[in-house]
């Protein structure tokens, strides 16, 4: 959540403007004057002068479908949208006022425990959070809980333990060592090898390391880390010193892409040693903003103390969540989803945004302008730099360039080790069809000329709007 400062002086005594046919032409609800920006009006205006206002300035918003940078979903069918329209009202945690909302959350539970392969789908446990980022939160708070109950003979509560990661996790790793008291062991990129592997998390392991969080699918650049050889790893390093070290698979985005093309990819609750795994329902599992998905093996690797109870059809029942009110339409928009494609359906959709991802890869590498890193493969993403021998342009000046004509191509730095490679990539999701890669394709086409005559890069890198920050 981006935080904000309050207004200038300058910006206080700015006001909206009203096109007259809301204001003084209007003879039934004219307005003297246009509503102030930064503090609330004196007056009411009617319904048709404050969504002309609001609609105005959001015009100016990029398009989401053309947006390559995010991971989110742009498009839904118009029954989902009914459907979240329906929904938007209800409250998820009046789990008494909305029993069925409640239920098609457990619906869905159930449905990620047998698509993750859980050893008793019955057992397991999971929630609908607002997110991945709340997701990952719950299930380090389990880690670090499970931790300090098994060494709460040999520490204090307040003892600082660690959590080993690669260096390209996903910002939200880092939020929860900060808020969590959590020494957050990262192993950095080196050369070609962009994320975790299984020799490098076991190195970083010792008698404090509460578990070790393996991604399927870097948002640096769409690969998968290998979760089988980092649990293989860890097994090892259990019979050599006893530690036993648990895994957590952030599926973010993979989770719902291996399960329906990579079926041979052992990944998740097959390998005993993943105690739990997080997924954005409103990413790959094509949901509009707002839903994620936590799930943990079995009850015993969601320490019950975390758990609370609340009301439920006058019983009893248990949530584990950060947030409290929010509204009940994504989880009603995932069991739709769920239960409009089926696994073959989910197949389908996954299997053209992959396609689509190759092709596009395959054309840009064509181009002789750019280097591959990745091709789409693995995530339906991929990401590139400019070739050995390019010096008239950057891959910042690729993304501003391609801004002008709408598309949003996020172009940044690696972490540190690896800080010397500036890559652009590009996320293709449900709704970026062959058709619009074709046109993205045509404008970068277009524009490679007057860049290969730019004579060098424009702008400091520091100084550059990338449109994208991990």
């Amino acid at each position: 959540m981006a935080l904000h400062e309050g207004a200038s002086a300058r910006d206080r005594e700015q006001r909206l403007s009203v096109n007259p046919f809301y204001g003084e032409a209007d003879p039934v609800a004219g307005m003297a004057e246009a509503p102030p920006r930064h503090s609330l009006p004196d007056a009411p205006v009617t319904p048709r002068a404050a969504y002309q206002l609001v609609h105005d300035e959001l015009m100016l918003d990029g398009n989401a479908r053309l947006n390559l940078a995010t991971f989110v979903t742009t498009w839904m069918e118009p029954q989902a949208d009914i459907l979240m329209a329906e929904c938007r009202d209800k409250n998820m945690i009046d789990k008494d006022e909305y029993p069925r909302t409640a239920e098609l959350e457990q619906r869905c539970v159930a449905m990620l425990a047998d698509l993750w392969h859980a050893p008793d789908p019955a057992g397991a446990v999971g929630c609908s959070t607002t997110g991945s980022s709340e997701a990952c939160m719950l299930a380090g708070m389990a880690l670090k809980r499970r931790w300090s109950r098994a060494n709460a003979d040999r520490y204090p509560a307040t003892a600082r333990p660690n959590l080993v990661m690669g260096a390209n996790v996903q910002v939200c790793w880092e939020k929860f060592c900060t808020f969590w008291e959590v020494e957050a062991r990262q192993v950095p990129m080196r050369g070609d090898r962009f994320h975790l592997d299984g020799e490098s998390a076991a190195a970083l392991c010792d008698e404090n390391t509460i578990g070790v969080v393996a991604v399927l699918g870097s948002t640096f650049d769409g690969s998968y880390e290998p979760v089988a050889e980092i649990c293989a790893a860890l097994d090892a390093l259990q019979e050599r010193t006893g530690l036993d070290i648990p895994v957590h698979v952030d599926g973010a985005s993979g989770a719902m892409i291996a399960p329906f093309l990579d079926e041979d990819l052992v990944w998740d609750f097959r390998l005993p040693r993943v105690a739990s795994i997080n997924t954005s329902g409103h990413k790959y599992g094509l949901v509009y903003p707002g839903v994620g998905w936590a799930l943990w093996r079995d009850k015993q690797a969601l320490p019950e103390e975390l758990v609370f109870r609340v009301d439920y059809l006058g019983g009893d029942m248990p949530t584990f969540a950060l947030n409290f009110s929010r509204p009940g339409a994504q989880v009603v928009a995932q069991y739709y989803t769920f239960l409009r494609l089926g696994r073959a359906g989910y197949r389908a959709v996954q299997q053209n945004t992959r396609d689509v991802a190759r092709s596009l890869a395959d054309r840009i590498g064509a181009l002789g302008d750019f280097r591959l890193l990745t091709r789409g493969d693995e995530l339906p993403v991929f990401a590139f730099t400019t070739a050995d021998g390019v010096r008239d342009f950057d891959v910042f000046d690729v993304s501003r360039r391609m801004r002008e004509r709408g598309w949003l191509i996020p172009a940044y730095t690696f972490p540190p080790d690896r800080d010397d490679l500036s890559v652009l990539r590009v996320v293709c999701r449900n709704g970026f069809s062959h058709d619009l890669s074709d046109l993205f394709m045509a404008d970068l086409e277009r524009l490679l000329p007057e860049l290969r005559k730019q004579g060098g890069p424009l702008g400091n890198r520091s100084g550059t709007d990338t449109s994208f920050h991990h």
